[in-house]
């Protein structure tokens, strides 16, 4: 191994953010194998401290110059606090470019539950690759708001002139879209996407019991998930138009596994509505009707109640090691296996005992990517 630091950068200080960073070091303190939430405590020789962040972006002027310790418990964040004396880190907060970054809608709302723009100075393109650099970063993670396209490929082109590799947990289409996968592959980058799959989440939860419908010869006819919850991402989806890769990502998520067109309009799956109180709570609602012997009709209800951003750190986890034992082996371009177990929208979709299978031979070294 060439490094047992993992140098990690960070687009959007929120929730999602918070939760890893406590992470890291909620682990440091535990250091116990049979500890809960990882796939493994020691991934390849990496344990979840050797991550360390080293640069992070963000909009709200809650959260621009300060260390990314304080920022990660500033407003609007509301996630579970597992881990409440997370040390300095020597990484201030920096502005990113807001760009498409900033649902305006969320004008509407109280200051508390949404973003606050900062009037500093924001970094632009040739600034944060520099950063990038100056810092050492090996791996950037992708937090930035669902539907900011623009914001989500500006950070991954500075990756792309950075030599970083770029974990996309949102659902704007990079890693499984052939031109960037491309530009990462020929510039020697190991890249993860897209959409992280939280641990035990809606999008996870809804594949296990299709794959069980279908496993048991039931044909599956219609299908819905809705999800309501009360973060800042939920208020950010508000705004419908910024929900088109969103819903893709998800019902592609579920519909992959069918190998046959379920027909227009019979599968609804995506983010439906904010209610506030929740917070960092998300509740989904899933679905499924089919046909057992003889067409005989059946269906599954089911009601899932998670905390939204620790449910996926642990998979953001992974995702971040498994980038840098690519670097370390000098692998290029999307990573397969990790990207179909940790993301919605990977480039090539696999069943999930498959993708299992598919990151621990990549662990031991028995698959390239």
């Amino acid at each position: 191994m060439s490094d047992n630091k993992i140098k990690l950068a960070i687009a959007g200080v929120g929730n999602c953010a918070s939760a890893l960073v406590q992470g890291l070091h909620y682990y440091r303190e535990k250091q116990d194998i049979e500890s809960s939430g990882l796939m493994h405590l020691d991934l390849a020789g990496y344990k979840p401290w050797d991550i360390e962040v080293v640069a992070a972006w963000d909009i709200d002027k809650r959260k621009v110059g300060k260390d990314v310790a304080d920022a990660i418990f500033e407003k609007p964040n509301c996630t579970t606090v597992f881990y409440k004396n997370v040390p300095k880190t020597g990484a201030i907060v920096r502005k990113g470019p807001v760009l498409d970054g900033y649902a305006k809608h969320m004008d509407e709302y109280p200051e508390d539950i949404r973003f606050v723009v900062s009037d500093a100075p924001e970094d632009d393109l040739d600034t944060v690759v520099n950063v990038l650099k100056e810092s050492g970063a090996d791996v950037l993670i992708n937090y930035v708001p669902v539907g900011a396209e623009k914001a989500a490929r500006f950070y991954a082109e500075a990756c792309l002139k950075a030599g970083v590799s770029f974990v996309n947990c949102m659902p704007t289409f990079i890693v499984s879209d052939e031109e960037w996968a491309k530009k990462f592959e020929d510039a020697g980058i190991p890249v993860v996407g897209d959409d992280i799959k939280s641990q035990v989440g809606a999008t996870i939860t809804h594949r296990v019991l299709t794959q069980l419908l279908l496993d048991r010869g039931v044909k599956l006819d219609r299908t819905y998930q809705l999800n309501v919850g009360g973060n800042t991402d939920f208020l950010n989806m508000l705004e419908r138009a910024r929900l088109k890769t969103k819903k893709i990502s998800k019902t592609e998520a579920v519909t992959s596994l069918l190998g046959y067109d379920i027909g227009w309009g019979n599968a609804h799956i995506g983010p439906s509505d904010f209610v506030p109180w929740l917070k960092d709570k998300k509740v989904a609602f899933i679905r499924l009707e089919g046909r057992l012997f003889g067409d005989v009709p059946m269906n599954i209800e089911l009601r899932l109640d998670v905390e939204d951003s620790p449910n996926s750190a642990g998979s953001a986890i992974d995702a971040i090691r498994c980038a840098k034992i690519a670097r370390d082996r000098g692998i290029a371009g999307p990573l397969y296996s990790i990207s179909a177990y940790t993301m919605k929208h990977p480039p090539i979709q696999y069943p999930d005992w498959k993708a299992k299978e598919m990151v621990e031979e990549f662990i031991k070294g028995e698959r390239e990517r």
